[in-house]
């Protein structure tokens, strides 16, 4: 099966869903669409955030460089999940309401065509994040229910620290995937972004990430588990496994 992940900035692929990608990986085929390039919002370089919005072109030279870096992350923490067909389209981070919504749409359509996916994961639309809401709005309007279309379904991740932290929480998952066997290769490949992991109590941490898996895995009946919200489902055969 042919499965798409359009994700607003790398790590968010890891964060939202790295234990099924593990899973997924192994008998699928998983494309990843990179939408903001996730380094310039913070304005100054080291991985460090300034609050001012004007920066210096020598501070945009290094964060240009951080850019590449964060790919080589990317691609680090895809390899251990089992994947590694991925695309970078490096529009702005946090400003992706400044680029044409329908060239983003594009981007995604070209990504449905050559993939042929049947089955797209994306960001959820109540996020406190704008790029991931910018994302959803882009997912859903390319991958429309024409009746030509291969995909078979659409569903949400929740990135925490970010779907949890827009009021009101609206992330109502109904879908669930046992990550037990997964959650030491989602850990693993977290450590690749290791300018990202934050220091418990943050739910980017390590420890907070392993609990909201276990947290998952208890109200679905596994140790450990992911959680997604279906946002379109179709199915034309049943006998046809969906993952």
């Amino acid at each position: 099966m042919n499965i798409l992940v359009v994700c607003a900035h790398p790590d968010d692929e890891t964060i939202g869903m790295g234990g099924t990608l593990k899973k997924l990986s192994k008998d699928h085929n998983v494309n990843v669409l990179f939408v903001s390039e996730g380094i310039t919002a913070r304005r100054k370089s080291g991985f460090v955030n300034n609050p001012v919005y004007d920066v210096s072109d020598e501070e945009m030279e290094k964060m240009n460089a951080e850019i590449e870096i964060r790919k080589e992350h990317a691609q680090e923490a895809l390899k251990i999940l089992g994947i590694n067909k991925m695309r970078f389209l490096d529009l702005p981070n946090q400003e992706l309401d400044k680029v044409p919504l329908l060239r983003i749409i594009k981007e995604i359509e070209k990504e449905i065509e050559e993939t042929k996916c049947e089955i797209i994961f994306t960001h959820h639309f109540n996020d406190l994040n704008l790029d991931h809401r910018v994302v959803y709005e882009a997912t859903i309007t390319a991958a429309r229910p024409l009746p030509d279309s291969n995909v078979s379904m659409i569903a949400s991740f929740e990135i925490p620290a970010s779907t949890d932290w827009k009021p009101p929480y609206q992330f109502r998952p109904s879908l669930f995937i046992n990550i037990s066997d997964e959650l030491s290769s989602k850990v693993e490949a977290l450590k690749a972004y290791h300018y990202e992991i934050r220091k418990p109590p943050h739910p980017r941490s390590k420890e907070m990430t392993e609990a909201g898996a276990f947290r998952w895995g208890s109200l679905s009946g596994y140790d450990a588990s992911e959680a997604f919200e279906i946002i379109r489902l179709r199915l034309n055969d049943l006998s046809k496994g969906l993952i």
